[in-house]
């Protein structure tokens, strides 16, 4: 694909890796070198279909929700051509993308799928009662999130945008600037700065939002009620909820 608009160009310096992995809350998806996909796990909904998947370069899992039916998820995978598929829980639509096309960004929340356009605007699909869905005035996007109930957009100039539930404060991101990547929780809002720090909004009842002092960061990504960060000297800190222990990574390096 060539790069020529400033939306495209934009994708490619702030977002050059696809993403290779992908866990839903009972599943797990890989993407192999070759392009195939497998993937392991809870498959009572079909989530793990995806043997004939060809000529994948990202792939994204559905479902961070706590519900009872919380199995329920789905599976979609970006193909090189710009095409979506899906596989898995379709309750709502959310596995219905076989008409897209020109995307260049996946993201999956609960029962929602999002696509980001090369042309920078998005489509979505799945759940919308709380109007996550709503992005289709969305411009100049480079990157996108989605979380439980909330969809986030990263614009171009280094703004977030964002749409859907807003009852703990996630979608409270307007005085958010210079923002190089942005990630979804549950119920939070994670975002990682140019110069290495992370900013964070929303439900904050097990500290995940608690990043204001971190530094050097070069990744972020949020589970439902955590919050880990990759810092530049390969090393890697977490805030959240730790009662499965997904925050002893104290220990990890390289």
């Amino acid at each position: 694909m060539d790069y020529n608009s400033p939306i495209e160009a934009a994708l490619k310096v702030k977002h050059p890796k696809y993403t290779t992995i992908a866990a839903g809350r009972r599943h797990t998806i890989g993407l192999r070198a070759d392009g195939t996909v497998t993937a392991v796990g809870d498959h009572k909904v079909g989530q793990c279909d995806v043997n004939g998947w060809r000529d994948i370069v990202a792939v994204a899992a559905g479902n961070v929700h706590m519900a009872t039916n919380t199995g329920n998820a789905h599976t979609i995978g970006l193909t090189s051509h710009g095409t979506v598929v899906a596989v898995g829980w379709n309750k709502h639509d959310q596995c219905e993308v076989n008409d897209w096309y020109d995307i260049v960004a996946i993201a999956a929340g609960w029962r929602r799928t999002v696509g980001l356009k090369s042309d920078g605007t998005v489509i979505a699909v799945g759940r919308n009662n709380e109007g996550q869905c709503a992005v289709s005035n969305w411009r100049d996007i480079v990157a996108v999130a989605a979380g439980d109930w909330h969809t986030a957009g990263l614009k171009s100039d280094g703004t977030v945008t964002i749409v859907g539930n807003n009852q703990y404060g996630q979608c409270e991101v307007s005085g958010w600037s210079d923002i190089v990547e942005v990630a979804a929780g549950y119920l939070h809002t994670v975002g990682l700065t140019s110069d290495g720090k992370a900013v964070a909004v929303g439900g904050n009842k097990h500290g995940q939002c608690e990043v204001s002092d971190w530094r050097g960061m070069v990744v972020i990504a949020a589970g439902s009620s955590h919050t880990i960060g990759l810092q530049s000297d390969g090393t890697v800190v977490a805030v959240g909820d730790n009662e499965y222990g997904q925050c002893d990574v104290s220990s990890w390096c390289g």
